[in-house]
């Protein structure tokens, strides 16, 4: 291998130069499918980031890479990549501010998953969430248990925006979120009083040493509610 050889540089070795025009239509399809598969995988990575940039970073890291190091690999071709990913890149980000639909459809829309202290069990399904995770986003900001919610959102970024009850409104018994007395549960309970549903929040009293099934999602694992006030 000759080092500088610009031929070999912008041209790789026994392509024509029409192949650009393939590489073109390369970048197209692979866009075209990583932001589908963003798009089928959630939210749950995206974050501060939106759809179009993560998009972006993937289908620009490989082209950008290889060139770096692979000496069989043309500059230019990566260069066309660069210029038709980018290209992508803002035509896809146009489409989004001029049409909201397809905004909302590439991007997706808030969604509710918590109100009133119980977990919407539809809503929260579509999402392909754990119940870890969503427990982890609330600790975040500082629950320890659903009665403390009013409504959470996961948002089209991925975060999580939680509204609470009046500091002034009496504290609400929910559901604990703090791992160890998740571990907690029960399927009898343990002394009378108002109990949660494990799987939707759903409070309701139980008997002493009574077994009860949820008349919202049908399980009957419960938890003592707690009331504790939200610190902070």
């Amino acid at each position: 291998m000759v080092p500088f050889d610009w031929h070999r540089m912008l041209w790789t070795p026994r392509t024509p130069p029409a192949y650009v025009g393939e590489i073109v239509f390369r970048c197209v399809v692979m866009y075209l499918i990583i932001i589908v598969a963003l798009r089928v995988t959630g939210r749950r990575g995206v974050r501060q980031l939106s759809i179009f940039e993560i998009s972006l970073v993937l289908a620009l890291g490989s082209a950008a890479g290889d060139t770096m190091f692979y000496g069989t690999t043309s500059i230019l071709y990566a260069a066309v990549v660069f210029v038709v990913v980018t290209g992508l890149y803002w035509v896809f980000n146009y489409l989004a501010r001029a049409f909201p639909r397809f905004s909302d459809w590439m991007e997706g829309e808030p969604v509710l998953l918590v109100e009133d202290g119980r977990i919407l069990l539809a809503n929260f399904r579509k999402l392909r969430l754990t119940q870890k995770e969503l427990f982890g986003e609330l600790r975040q900001q500082q629950v320890e248990h659903l009665g403390q919610v009013r409504l959470a959102y996961i948002e089209a970024s991925g975060n999580m925006s939680v509204y609470f009850y009046p500091a002034a409104e009496p504290v609400r018994g929910g559901l604990p979120i703090r791992p160890e007395r998740c571990a907690r549960r029960l399927r009898r309970a343990g002394a009378a009083g108002p109990h949660a549903c494990f799987c939707c929040g759903h409070v309701q009293l139980l008997a002493e040493a009574t077994a009860a099934t949820c008349p919202t999602c049908h399980k009957d694992e419960w938890l003592p509610v707690s009331t504790d006030e939200r610190a902070g």
